[in-house]
């Protein structure tokens, strides 16, 4: 496996004003975020884009919105983490290389285990966005053993 790492398209400051205006507060007040307050950015991985809820996808424990365009398939990868996975819009799949994939629809959940090669796809004529929860950072390790 080789391993690549998630890089920021985006400037520091911009990474770190909206890890900041989304991330979970000291004092435990309620946090509301509307759609509409959303900042994506590009992850740096291909043409994924990433909005923050809570956490830091790029240094731990984390909440985010990730963007798959229409027709995105991923090359068969692998995260350090164990995450999970909530389908906000779009259809999509997610499994093993050659593996049946089920088709998951708006409301869908998956789990996806640390350490297990696997590939995502965006299955919708429009962009597919899921919602990760994950308690260690996004990494991002190509398979280079498995084929689609």
């Amino acid at each position: 496996m080789k391993t690549t790492h998630l890089k920021v398209l985006v400037t520091a400051a911009l990474i770190t004003v909206s890890m900041s205006a989304f991330a979970d507060r000291d004092d435990g007040s309620p946090v509301d975020l509307p759609v509409t307050k959303l900042k994506y950015f590009k992850t740096g991985n291909g043409p994924l884009e990433a909005a923050p809820a809570y956490g830091d996808l790029f240094h731990g424990e984390h909440g985010t919105f990730i963007k798959l365009p229409a027709g995105f398939i991923s090359p068969a990868h692998a995260h350090s983490e164990d995450y999970h996975a909530n389908v906000i819009s779009g259809i999509v799949a997610n499994g093993a290389p050659g593996s049946k994939m089920v088709q998951l629809p708006v409301g869908s959940y998956y789990f996806q285990k640390g350490g297990e090669s696997h590939i995502t796809k965006c299955l919708s004529a429009n962009e597919c966005i899921l919602f990760l929860s994950q308690p260690g950072k996004f990494d991002y390790t190509l398979d280079n053993t498995s084929h689609k």
